[in-house]
């Protein structure tokens, strides 16, 4: 393989898994915590970047070392597992499919005053381009990397324009006023919840990146991958909390269209329509090339026609919002039953690092065990408590 094109993957790889975290959620969910915490909520970016990368570097380099996706593993350490993985990531993917569809809808219905389900469509037809071309895999890295210098400069732009209080937000980044257990747990689910964390390691294997000889090179991609996730967190973080340190109140409906349109008037809530499209664009493209990976090992079939059924996946979710609008109750129900993702996919792949069937001579690092096992329990006490909580919504 070139020099060139395996960097070039090895990028892209780290592009479609920070931009499958960045999406409406992860822009609402920021601005939102910031509004509350204020500069306090730098303590909890810096203790989940900590949690997303040792969850991270774990489940990259075992599936590398492996030469198998994740469902794949699963079922070698326990027959079953790997279909039961498989219908969480899938049924994941296609309901958050729908809200990031939603959210492509609204950055054009910013940007240009279309109808959010019009926006919704012309942004499916866009997805489903990316994956009609002859190289694919390419076309998704290419698109990915452009979106995602996008949204980082335009973020900065607003960041400075909202002139933060950084020595304040640095200062309680390590001694916080306030620490929200429940905010570190959402923006980890986040980040390397469901099918993100797959998305950059089934794309390397996808390309032929495996194997013990690429494991420095796919390590060093996954920590890419939570680092230009990061950078965007960190620079939105500190555009809302400039805003919120002004003394303004964002709009509890839009927290991230508000940070944009304060800080820079009309021609910031423009940018928070590109920013809101590429960010949800990207991670529709994310969602449903990784959904698909977790089944296309299962026959043949699947396998042959893998490119249609991504296409199928997007246009679903697309059709879903234009009928239907969100299903509200789909998404939290999909919501708390997210979080057991982590926990599960993590663990197994724990449990796959010492087996010679799976990993070969591989030795897999005592101390990123130790730090994989405290976040397996960690998560997954916080699913148990957000299913606890989720589930009786349902029925409210």
């Amino acid at each position: 393989m070139k020099k060139e094109s395996k960097a070039s993957i090895l990028l892209g790889a780290a592009f479609l898994m920070a931009t499958s975290a960045i999406g409406p959620g992860f822009l609402t969910q920021t601005t939102h915590f910031t509004s509350i915490l204020a500069a306090s909520f730098g303590f909890i970016i810096l203790t989940s970047i900590i949690i997303d990368i040792g969850a991270q570097m774990n489940v990259w380099r075992i599936i590398a070392v492996s030469e198998k996706r994740a469902q794949d593993i699963a079922n070698d350490v326990l027959p079953g597992l790997g279909f039961f993985l498989a219908i969480l990531i899938v049924m994941g993917g296609l309901a958050f499919n729908i809200g990031n569809v939603a959210g492509a809808g609204l950055g054009l219905n910013v940007l240009f005053g279309v109808s959010p389900k019009m926006g919704a469509i012309l942004s499916g037809v866009i997805a489903i381009l990316v994956f009609v071309v002859r190289e694919a895999g390419k076309a998704m890295d290419r698109f990915t990397q452009v979106a995602g210098f996008v949204m980082i400069a335009l973020t900065v732009y607003v960041m400075f324009t909202a002139q933060p209080p950084v020595g304040e937000a640095v200062v309680k980044t390590f001694v916080p006023d306030t620490i929200d257990v429940l905010a570190i747990v959402t923006l980890v689910g986040g980040t390397v919840g469901g099918y993100i964390t797959f998305a950059g390691a089934h794309r390397l294997l996808d390309a032929g990146i495996k194997g013990k000889e690429s494991i420095s090179e796919v390590t060093r991609s996954s920590v890419s991958a939570i680092g230009i996730a990061s950078i965007m967190r960190i620079f939105l973080f500190l555009a809302a909390l400039g805003i919120v340190a002004q003394g303004l109140t964002l709009d509890p409906e839009n927290p991230p269209a508000s940070v944009f349109k304060l800080a820079a008037g009309n021609i910031g809530y423009k940018m928070f329509g590109v920013v809101m499209w590429a960010a949800a664009i990207t991670s529709v493209v994310g969602a449903a090339y990784t959904s698909v990976s977790f089944i296309r090992t299962f026959n043949s079939t699947l396998e042959k026609y893998h490119k249609w059924i991504i296409i199928g996946f997007i246009a679903v979710s697309t059709l879903v919002f234009a009928l239907i609008g969100q299903p509200v109750k789909i998404l939290i129900l999909v919501g708390s039953l997210n979080g057991l993702i982590l926990p599960i996919s993590l663990g197994v792949m724990l449990i796959a690092a010492y087996k010679p069937n799976i990993v070969g001579d591989y030795k897999h690092p005592v101390w990123m065990t130790i730090f994989g096992v405290i976040i397996v329990m960690i998560m997954a006490i916080m699913s148990v408590y957000s299913l606890y909580t989720g589930i009786p919504k349902l029925f409210a």
